[in-house]
């Protein structure tokens, strides 16, 4: 009687995997070696079947899977593209499940704005250090912009973002740039009605302009400390209105 022998702690298995998988990862080393570069047509579906020796169903699941994932665009009636790779495009493949997360599980809207604090507090320090004559004159106009913009809810957000968003890209550090943006679309496109508070509009663009006067003063701690009183701020009147709209619902 032949006994079986059980693996080896640590042995690799030997496992089966699906040909679109195979496929992906073909198409996957392609791009990163160069052969399939930004802007280049992906080999057409009868093409990618003669190279690999595969069908067309395992060709156009990996080629979704692809889309998906932001690797290629795939448009009707025209060939496939590559796209380019960028840390925006990587964080963009996790909204929609942050989305979700924020609508389902309201102690993430907690989560992410004690993250957005971390983060920005840092970016002002570096912001302090790094800035330059260019980034403050940007920073005004954007300031101005938004004061300009108290009659539309919409626009005084936009002009929040991207008042934010400035600050991030004063690091020069495009990863950073892409975080930071996405946790403020998430932030503000869950609780928009949150935002454009009656009476603290000025609040808001009074802290603003002192966060600009701190970053052109090029003084890092005073930067961070600014910026940590201005989200304080800002969360304590989420809490605010969360708590009204709670007892709104309460029958």
């Amino acid at each position: 009687m032949i006994s079986q022998i059980p693996p080896r702690a640590g042995s690799e298995r030997i496992t089966r995997r699906k040909l679109s998988d195979e496929v992906f990862d073909r198409l996957r080393t392609m791009i990163v070696t160069g052969e399939l570069a930004p802007g280049d047509t992906v080999p057409s579906e009868r093409d990618l079947m003669e190279r690999f020796g595969v069908g067309r169903p395992a060709v156009r699941e990996a080629l979704q899977t692809m889309d998906t994932m932001g690797l290629i665009t795939i448009s009707h009636g025209e060939r496939s593209r590559v796209n380019a790779l960028s840390p925006a495009l990587a964080v963009r493949q996790v909204d929609a499940v942050a989305k979700i997360l924020l609508s389902a599980d309201p102690a993430t809207l907690d989560q992410l704005k004690e993250a957005r604090k971390l983060i920005e507090v840092g970016l002002a320090r570096i912001a302090g250090e790094r800035r330059g004559p260019a980034d403050v004159a940007d920073l005004r106009a954007l300031l101005d912009r938004q004061r300009s913009m108290l009659d539309s809810r919409e626009q005084f957000i936009r002009a929040d973002i991207a008042f934010h968003r400035r600050i991030a890209e004063i690091t020069g550090n495009p990863l950073v740039v892409a975080v930071a943006d996405a946790m403020l679309t998430w932030l503000f496109d869950y609780h928009t009605t949150l935002l454009h508070w009656s009476g603290n509009e000025d609040v808001t663009l009074s802290e603003h302009a002192r966060i600009i006067d701190a970053i052109e003063s090029g003084n890092p701690e005073d930067c961070a400390r600014i910026m940590s009183v201005h989200l304080d701020r800002s969360a304590s009147l989420y809490r605010h209105h969360e708590d009204e709209a709670a007892t709104r619902r309460v029958p």
